[in-house]
C-alpha cells in the first residue's frame, strides 16, 4: 500500500518538475523572440489569459464551487481551492483595501521559479506574469473584470511572491436577442 502512495507522490514531483522545466524553456524562447522585457511580459499575460479563459471550466467541473457571493470569497477560493487543485500552494490572501476591492495574494513559494536565476540583462522581465493573465482571464470567464499584477516577486530578491488583484466591475452578460 505504501509503495502505491509513494510513487504517486513522485509521479506529483516528476510532473511538477517537468512542469517547471517546460515553463523555463517557454519563458527563454520568448526572450530569444521578443527584443524586450516587456513584449515577452505582454505575451506571457497573453498565454496566461486564454489558458485561464479555458481553464475556469476545469476549475467549476472538478472542484464544484459554486458562484461566490462578493470579491472576499472570491479571493479565499483562489487561494485554498485553484492554486492547491493546480499548483499545489496555497498563498495567504491579505492587505485589503478599505473599499473591499484589492487584495494581495501572498506566495511563500512560487513552483514556476524552482531552478531560475534571473540573468541581469532581464532586470524588467516578470518571469510569472502568467500567473496574471491565467487569473484575469478565468475570472473574465466568470463575470468579473479585475487588474492582476506583481507587487513583489521572491526572484528579485523580495522575500514572498506577491499578487495583486484589484476588482473592476462585475461584466453584464449579453444574451442574443430573443434569449432573455
Amino acid at each position: 500500500m505504501s509503495r502505491q502512495s509513494n510513487r504517486t507522490t513522485d509521479s506529483k514531483k516528476m510532473n511538477s518538475e517537468l512542469f517547471t522545466l517546460t515553463y523555463g524553456a517557454l519563458v527563454t524562447q520568448l526572450c530569444k523572440d521578443y527584443e524586450n522585457d516587456e513584449e515577452v511580459n505582454k505575451q506571457l499575460d497573453k498565454m496566461g489569459y486564454n489558458i485561464g479563459v479555458r481553464l475556469i471550466e476545469d476549475f467549476l467541473a472538478r472542484s464544484s464551487v459554486g458562484r461566490c457571493q462578493d470579491f472576499r470569497e472570491t479571493a479565499d477560493v483562489i487561494a485554498k481551492v485553484a492554486f492547491k487543485m493546480y499548483l499545489g500552494i496555497t498563498p495567504s490572501v491579505t492587505n485589503w483595501s478599505p473599499a473591499g476591492d484589492e487584495f494581495s495574494l501572498i506566495l511563500e513559494s512560487n513552483p514556476l521559479v524552482d531552478f531560475v536565476e534571473l540573468p541581469d540583462n532581464h532586470s524588467s522581465l516578470v518571469y510569472s506574469n502568467l500567473l496574471c493573465g491565467v487569473l484575469r482571464g478565468a475570472l473574465e470567464m466568470v463575470q468579473m473584470a479585475v487588474d492582476v499584477k506583481f507587487a513583489q516577486d521572491s526572484l528579485r530578491g523580495d522575500n514572498v511572491t506577491e499578487i495583486r488583484m484589484k476588482f473592476i466591475k462585475r461584466i453584464e452578460e449579453n444574451l442574443p436577442a430573443g434569449d432573455e
